[in-house]
């Protein structure tokens, strides 16, 4: 059975903690704008010295500061900084301005290392069975106790099975919100109305006569409507991701690109906008689960810290996979310094089918 590793918190006792000084907040000097020396914080958890009290950051986001507001620690974006708000400062992160990152507070079994040895990054080479036989259990776990967050590439609406299988995990109650782009809801309501996705039939993947207007046929037809829930209603969608989303009350974030046809009604434009959208979902995200796009991957990658402070005041881990067929991105994400951060090296769609198939989901 799954069982969440518990958190070892600092012992605040230590000479090096008794003995720091209290961290030092300095006004913001305007608006988007902080003060010199700021402090950027980690995707680890951190604290910070007020009053003779350490104070941990409770939601963290990396490559942003930290606000002291109403005795507690505030996690900013610099561009949501106001004038006047009191900043954290200094640069060192062992106590000595008063600030402690902590990267030991999930003790996972480490295998013993040889200083020579094979196979030890993430490859096309690497066999990932335990790696499905660990998430399995984890998600079984997140479902029932836990927030799961998949972040999806289009490449799932371009095949049958990928998008018969994301749909039976939306209906069992394996996702509990969904970040993508444009290109993923399009193509797989394309395929839900037309039977392609980019003008191919999804089971055969033959190009149709005149298909490379289907998906622009499709935006259009949602446009109409007014939305995709109206869409859905009006036309009879019956399948696919995107209309189970809306069947269990799943929450999506369709966040826009430059290269966007149309796009669909919901689709940020405000890419500013898309970030707080996605932050919004990602707050409370316990397990993320990225899959086949490298931008949206990297974007929510830099939003994820490495723990979540729960309701009860528990730290507990927070999950990250990456699954695609580039090595790079997988290494990419892997390499971001988090404990959880597991790269699976496989096209999207046969891992789909297998997670399906792995958690005994049929469809």
């Amino acid at each position: 059975m799954f069982s969440l590793l518990p958190y070892k918190a600092p012992d605040f006792t230590q000479k090096q903690f008794v003995d720091a000084p209290d961290a030092v907040f300095v006004p913001a000097p305007a608006d988007g704008v902080a003060p010199e020396n700021f402090h950027a914080m980690s995707i680890f958890p951190e604290y910070m010295k007020v009053n003779g009290e350490w104070l941990l950051a409770e939601e963290s986001r990396m490559d942003c500061g930290a606000v002291l507001e109403n005795g507690k620690i505030a996690v900013k974006e610099f561009r949501r900084l106001k004038k006047g708000d009191l900043v954290l400062v200094g640069r060192t992160e062992n106590c000595e301005d008063g600030i402690y990152m902590y990267a030991d507070g999930f003790e996972e079994e480490k295998a013993t290392k040889d200083t020579f040895a094979f196979r030890q990054n993430r490859s096309r080479e690497t066999a990932f069975s335990k790696d499905y036989d660990d998430l399995y259990e984890l998600l079984k776990y997140e479902r029932d106790h836990g927030k799961i967050v998949w972040v999806m590439g289009p490449a799932f609406s371009f095949d049958q099975d990928a998008r018969n299988a994301m749909s039976c995990l939306i209906e069992n109650g394996y996702v509990h919100a969904v970040l993508a782009g444009n290109a993923l809801a399009t193509h797989d309501l394309e395929g839900a109305y037309l039977g392609t996705a980019l003008g191919q039939d999804i089971y055969t993947h033959v190009s149709q006569p005149n298909g490379h207007y289907n998906h622009l046929q499709t935006i259009n037809r949602v446009r109409y409507h007014g939305s995709i829930a109206n869409f859905i209603r009006e036309e009879g969608i019956d399948n696919g991701i995107v209309y189970n989303c809306e069947k269990y009350g799943v929450p999506y974030v369709l966040g826009g690109s430059i290269r966007d046809d149309g796009p669909l009604p919901p689709v940020y434009g405000d890419v500013y906008a898309a970030q707080d959208a996605m932050r919004n979902e990602i707050k409370s995200a316990t397990t993320v689960i990225c899959l086949a796009t490298m931008l949206h991957t990297i974007a929510v990658g830099n939003m994820t810290p490495s723990y979540r402070v729960l309701a009860d005041g528990t730290v507990r881990q927070v999950y990250f996979y990456c699954v695609d067929v580039s090595e790079f991105t997988v290494n990419k994400l892997a390499d971001r310094g988090s404990l959880s951060a597991r790269g699976i090296v496989t096209n999207v769609q046969d891992f789909a089918a297998l997670v399906q198939k792995g958690l005994g989901l049929n469809k």
